[in-house]
């Protein structure tokens, strides 16, 4: 089976900090459809700051839809719980982030392992949607196999987010079951969060964000909002402004 050079994962052990030896780990997590690739670069900017980060390959992805289409939330969800569970044990604070789908499997490890997690960065979080044709997935995802993509939703010339051109319909139905199950569980998000919005997003909807801020139980919340880059904003024009803030935020939420 070939697999794209892009899902490889990425991991970078934690240095410990010389004022009192503790070590710091960011879990990253890319998007449904993509790889690695689309956040490795923000991984290597805090691994310099010596910071231990881990940003795995989630299931079904780097290879084919079709590969994709036989997998679902819940082995999303158990490969970013287990890279977490890695990271934990070889640092003393961990913080999540996540782009689009990364960003609401970070919400649910956040809102399941609460006091574990010590912050969110999210970059265009995806846990709601209002358009319309979604409603036919329950259907269409046992009649149609896939539906072309919206990839490389990137204002920058010239970059690839290495992923799929096609939507396969399965995987899909089953990441918007996951964000229904998971917006019960917004309430016990009690992290602070580094809130990254794109202004104009052609893959999510405004209704995410407005969901995640009027859900979640985070006193400190800090929204930035992006008017240079579109969905895959960590390759985009902003991507050193995400990456120097989310470095700022992590040093200051695990002091």
């Amino acid at each position: 089976m070939h697999v794209d050079p892009a899902a490889e994962p990425f991991h970078a052990e934690a240095v410990p900090a010389a004022d009192d030896g503790r070590r710091v780990g960011v879990l990253l997590v890319h998007g449904f459809t993509g790889t690695p690739s689309s956040v490795v670069p923000w991984g290597r900017h805090l691994a310099a700051q010596g910071l231990g980060v881990s940003v795995p390959l989630l299931p079904g992805h780097g290879t084919t839809w079709q590969d994709l289409n036989r997998t679902r939330w819940e082995d999303w969800y158990s490969e970013v719980e287990g890279a977490f569970e890695k990271l934990r044990a070889d640092t003393d604070k961990v913080v999540v982030g996540g782009l689009s789908m990364g960003g609401a499997l970070a919400l649910r490890l956040a809102a399941h392992r609460n006091r574990d997690v010590a912050g969110l960065v999210l970059v265009n979080p995806a846990v709601h949607t209002e358009r319309k044709d979604v409603l036919a997935l329950p259907l269409l995802q046992h009649l149609v196999p896939s539906f072309p993509a919206i990839g490389n939703d990137i204002r920058k010339p010239g970059v690839e987010e290495h992923a799929y051109s096609r939507t396969p319909l399965k995987a899909a139905h089953s990441m918007m079951s996951g964000w229904k199950r998971l917006r019960p569980d917004l309430p016990r998000v009690t992290q602070p969060i580094l809130l990254f919005r794109s202004a104009v997003d052609h893959v999510v909807d405004a209704s995410s964000v407005r969901v995640l801020r009027a859900t979640v139980s985070s006193l400190d919340l800090k929204e930035r909002v992006l008017e240079n880059s579109y969905h895959v904003a960590t390759l985009d024009h902003d991507a050193s402004s995400i990456f120097e803030e989310s470095a700022s935020f992590v040093r200051r939420v695990t002091r």
